[in-house]
């Protein structure tokens, strides 16, 4: 068995049917089938059923495609490495970016772009399960999360806590420049919401019942620009990370501070533990850890 047959059964495994590796690959069917017959021939084991068109794998072919996946990762690593060597910052940097987070990137940005401009970015976005997922499958190599994390698999640096704020239509009577949270009793609430997970519903909700209520919640959404439009609107408040606020014209808009609110959002950069990265996410990273020192 060599790479190459291991990346082609890999790439089987994960289309679930060989016409579409066989695209995904560049590569006409009959071979990629031939190549599938004899990796299980030196095997010596079935590694798929054929349901039709589709194809399910065995156990052996289970064992297969996620040690072989593993290792192709440990190659990409390899490559990228000695490539690097030697060479100077550039390349691909793919970040992933919760939206409320978005404030603390563009500077930086712009930072390192005047420091190495021969990097190209690829920027995505998600709440922080989707990225956590899209770090495992390496489609980007770092990102600007907020906590918590379910997951150990990440390393973290984490980034300063900020307050949450009351975001609210300015024509409410919220004419003071703080108010306890008891106060948003009878208010309609738009809470921001991760798309699955635990995170800042929760943590909203608890301060909430911790204040002795429980919050008149009409509107959940993942994307706080669509919450900030919709307290413009009219159509309720919402609490957002303080740092969220500078993103956007607070038009109609009133913010205020939160007397009793006794947490903090939390963020941080996170990457997969295992995984080396490359020497433009190094520098990146570099540049967080060093703020305020």
């Amino acid at each position: 068995m060599d790479i190459r047959q291991l990346r082609y059964f890999v790439t089987i495994a994960k289309e679930g049917q060989i016409t579409r590796a066989a695209q995904k690959l560049n590569m006409a069917q009959p071979p990629l089938s031939q190549q599938l017959r004899l990796l299980e021939q030196e095997l010596a084991t079935e590694l798929i059923e054929r349901k039709g068109r589709s194809i399910e794998l065995t156990e052996a072919g289970r064992v297969l495609y996620h040690k072989g996946e593993q290792l192709l990762h440990h190659l990409e690593d390899i490559v990228l490495e000695v490539k690097e060597t030697g060479e100077g910052i550039r390349g691909v940097l793919s970040i992933g970016i919760v939206i409320s987070c978005l404030a603390v990137l563009p500077q930086r940005l712009v930072e390192f772009r005047g420091k190495y401009p021969s990097v190209y970015f690829k920027i995505r976005e998600g709440d922080t399960s989707t990225l956590s997922m899209l770090l495992k499958n390496r489609s980007i190599e770092l990102a600007i999360v907020r906590l918590p994390l379910s997951s150990d698999e990440f390393s973290l640096l984490r980034l300063p806590d900020e307050p949450y704020v009351l975001l609210s239509p300015v024509d409410w009577k919220i004419t003071e420049s703080s108010v306890k949270l008891r106060e948003l009793a009878e208010l309609p609430m738009l809470l921001l919401h991760r798309i699955s997970g635990s995170g800042q519903f929760e943590l909203i909700v608890n301060e909430c019942r911790k204040a002795g209520f429980e919050p008149h919640a009409i509107t959940e959404c993942a994307d706080p620009t669509i919450l900030i439009t919709l307290v413009a609107a009219g159509l309720g408040a919402t609490i957002i990370p303080k740092s969220t606020v500078s993103l956007f014209p607070l038009q109609n808009i009133r913010m205020t501070h939160l007397e009793d609110f006794s947490v903090q959002s939390e963020a941080a950069v996170i990457w997969l533990k295992d995984r080396y990265l490359s020497k433009p996410a190094e520098r990146f990273i570099e540049m967080f850890a060093t703020d305020g020192k």
